[in-house]
């Protein structure tokens, strides 16, 4: 069994921390995005893994490489970046016949247990009920349980099953050819080529494909998205810590990683901050602060400040990329 992970778009709901590091990359409770999906898969038993990058692609490469030697990895450009089906369909020379697939989309976070996924005799896409599914792909079930007919943002959804970006496929091959049918065709779905259109072309083929439920995903998009994840993950995932800094008020769940220095602060609820970064004289609250940044004098809630900024003085709500510089005096 395979992982396939398409982590090549812009991000551009994450600008400005998307200038400079790809939206895989950006940090949420204690680590990037990509990490927190790596890691559950490889806790599933999962050892090979195909990551499909683009944008800013050569980070992602040198991450996954410096922090995961022991995963078999490989790497394909995509460009032009055309959907999530053509992404999949570019590692059609990775997978081999009787090879199974996982397709786990590289900005979401999944709630569920993958082990009972893995596990499944058929195809499965992960669903959750949602009260308005006109964004998302959706899936239509028949009466036996099987998927009828998946949909593309429809515009009237006859269901409120979303697919939420993770994908069981035991039929690997039949998957690339109904992609192959798709690309050849020019089947695109709102300009792109997508693998619900590539699943749906399964399910015509005669595919028995079912739904599998996750407890909750954490879509990362976007600032709103990714502190409200940042707060939720960090009270799931980061371990109880007792950390010590002079004259500081900590109060949980935080996130505060190595080589930090930290003084005369008041710290959390749900603030993570990375590695190197320097806080003194002030308050933060609800965000997340890059590494080796620095924070002097501010007051900071519902924040996103990014790695090798600067900030001085009174501040309230930012959003501030990478190499950022501030000063309010």
């Amino acid at each position: 069994m395979k992982v396939l992970i398409p982590v090549a778009g812009i991000g551009s709901k994450l600008r400005p921390h998307t200038h400079t590091q790809p939206k895989a990359l950006v940090p949420v409770a204690g680590k990037p995005i990509l990490s927190h999906i790596v890691d559950n898969l490889i806790e599933a038993g999962m050892r090979e893994f195909i990551f499909i990058v683009g944008y800013l692609g050569d980070k992602v490469e040198e991450y996954i490489r410096s922090n995961y030697p022991g995963i078999i990895k490989h790497f394909i450009i995509q460009e032009p970046r055309e959907g999530t089906g053509h992404a999949v369909w570019l590692a059609r020379h990775l997978v081999n016949p009787g090879d199974e697939l996982v397709i786990a989309l590289g900005d979401t976070i999944f709630d569920v247990n993958l082990r009972e996924v893995l596990s499944s005799e058929t195809s499965a896409l992960a669903v959750k009920r949602v009260d308005d599914p006109r964004t998302f792909g959706v899936a239509e079930l028949d009466e036996d349980g099987f998927i009828r007919h998946v949909v593309e943002k429809p515009p009237i959804p006859k269901s409120n099953l979303a697919l939420v970006g993770l994908y069981k496929i035991r039929e690997s091959q039949e998957l690339i050819q109904a992609l192959d049918e798709i690309i050849n065709r020019n089947q695109r779905t709102q300009g792109e080529y997508h693998l619900t259109d590539g699943i749906e072309v399964m399910i015509r083929n005669g595919a028995k494909i079912r739904t599998f439920p996750v407890e909750n995903w954490y879509d990362c998009g976007s600032k709103e998205s990714l502190l409200e994840t940042n707060a939720v993950l960090l009270k799931k995932v980061i371990p109880a810590h007792q950390y010590q800094f002079p004259n500081t008020i900590i109060i949980p769940p935080v996130s505060i990683s190595e080589h930090c220095r930290i003084s005369n602060s008041i710290i959390g609820p749900n603030v993570s901050i990375g590695d190197h970064t320097i806080v003194h004289y002030s308050i933060v609250k609800e965000s997340i602060i890059g590494s080796y940044s620095e924070i002097r004098n501010a007051v900071l809630h519902h924040s996103v400040i990014g790695s090798d900024s600067s900030l001085h003085g009174l501040s309230q709500s930012l959003n501030l990329g990478d190499s950022t510089e501030i000063d309010f005096g």
